[in-house]
């Protein structure tokens, strides 16, 4: 939480656990590691602000908790992680398991670190060589395919009001 925490005043740290003795000692651990900090008013103003500490009922949701947050960072720190990934839909960069903290992403494990932040892991991914290449979509229909699909074209042209989208496909249906 604190190694996300101290980026800025901004910064969101959540834990979601089953245990209420886990959250309890990490609410007690964080108080006393940010006492330690040297970007401490940073941390602290970002954990007062935006940090929490929720307690689902199971695995499955806190889960469905971290999905509906969309973490840029998301550690799976649980005895099976490979598991638990099987069910994390939205998340920017995900670590797993004991051994993997988020600070290994930032420096030296490799992957891109420009990550969808602010819950935006719902609907975006994080920054990748297919963001810098120009693609072009390429449709090609058969007489029969355009016959198929073309009424329906037609009447979604019209309920647009866009009656040269439906012309366009009547003609080439004749």
């Amino acid at each position: 939480m604190l190694s996300q925490a101290e980026h800025d005043e901004l910064a969101s740290s959540v834990l979601i656990t089953t245990s209420k003795k886990m959250a309890e000692a990490v609410s007690k651990e964080v108080a006393a590691q940010l006492k330690k900090l040297k970007r401490e008013t940073i941390a602290k103003k970002s954990i007062d602000r935006y940090g929490a500490i929720i307690i689902a009922k199971n695995l499955a949701e806190a889960a469905d908790i971290s999905n509906k947050i969309a973490p840029e960072h998301l550690e799976l720190f649980v005895e099976k992680p490979f598991e638990l990934l099987k069910k994390i839909r939205n998340a920017g960069a995900i670590f797993l398991g004991h051994n993997t903290p988020e600070s290994l992403g930032d420096y030296m494990a490799g992957p891109n670190h420009t990550l969808p932040t602010g819950g935006t892991a719902r609907f975006s991914s994080p920054l990748g060589v297919e963001d810098f290449i120009k693609r072009s979509s390429v449709l090609a229909f058969s007489q029969k395919g355009l016959k198929r699909l073309g009424k329906d074209v037609a009447r979604f042209a019209e309920i647009e009001g866009l009656e040269a989208h439906g012309k366009s496909v009547a003609v080439r249906m004749k």
